[in-house]
């Protein structure tokens, strides 16, 4: 650590340092908390959205013997083309928000596949669109916990480095300065008593 400088000017830096430290601490606090809150509300969404992906592949078990008997026609026959999304900015992050899906249905023979098939699509659908917004979600958890480490990491070193060191700074030059003013009081009175017409000469009259 640098040593500091005993002066005034110093301590009026350390004073200014101090205050600003002050300042932009509760707002880095407050930035925490915020970006606390939002991991929870999206983990929490994520947790709904997960949900109703199972409750969709709970429903298709039920058609789980037609599919078997339609071979190969369930694979591929819905595939995901693109994921809309749009950005949404976050406490000073910018996250992805999932807007929906484009997809692409596999061609088929109508006349020769079974009349479940057009529900097939729909269930695929839903669920492709669900483990994408799933996705977009793990995502923003992500980028906001990336950011809420790097806001924690600045709250501690406000709290346990910077405001603590200035104090100490602030102490130390106070204290210092104080000896000094002292010891300026004190060399001049000696100053004043050795010289002519000084305390001693005024005594002797």
């Amino acid at each position: 650590m640098a040593k500091i400088k005993l002066t005034k000017t110093e301590l009026k830096a350390q004073t200014d340092a101090l205050k600003r430290f002050c300042r932009f601490l509760p707002m880095l606090q407050l930035k925490k908390q915020q970006l606390q809150g939002e991991i929870a509300g999206i983990a929490a969404k994520a947790d709904a959205v997960a949900a109703r992906e199972r409750d969709m592949r709970t429903k298709l078990d039920a058609w789980v013997s037609l599919f078997t008997t339609g071979g190969d026609l369930l694979r591929g026959l819905v595939t995901v083309k693109e994921i809309r999304r749009s950005t949404a900015n976050i406490a000073g992050v910018e996250i992805p928000v999932f807007n929906g899906i484009d997809t692409e249905v596999k061609e088929i023979d109508l006349w020769k596949t079974p009349a479940w098939v057009d529900d097939a699509v729909t269930a695929l659908t839903d669920i492709l669109a669900l483990r994408s917004e799933r996705l977009i979600l793990q995502k923003q958890k992500e980028l906001i916990t990336e950011e809420l480490r790097t806001t924690s990491q600045r709250v501690n070193l406000f709290e346990k480095v910077k405001i603590p060191a200035c104090r100490e700074n602030i102490r130390v030059i106070k204290i210092a300065i104080g000896d000094e003013q002292t010891a300026a009081v004190t060399r001049g009175k000696i100053a004043k008593s050795r010289a002519p017409g000084g305390e001693a000469e005024e005594g002797a009259a």
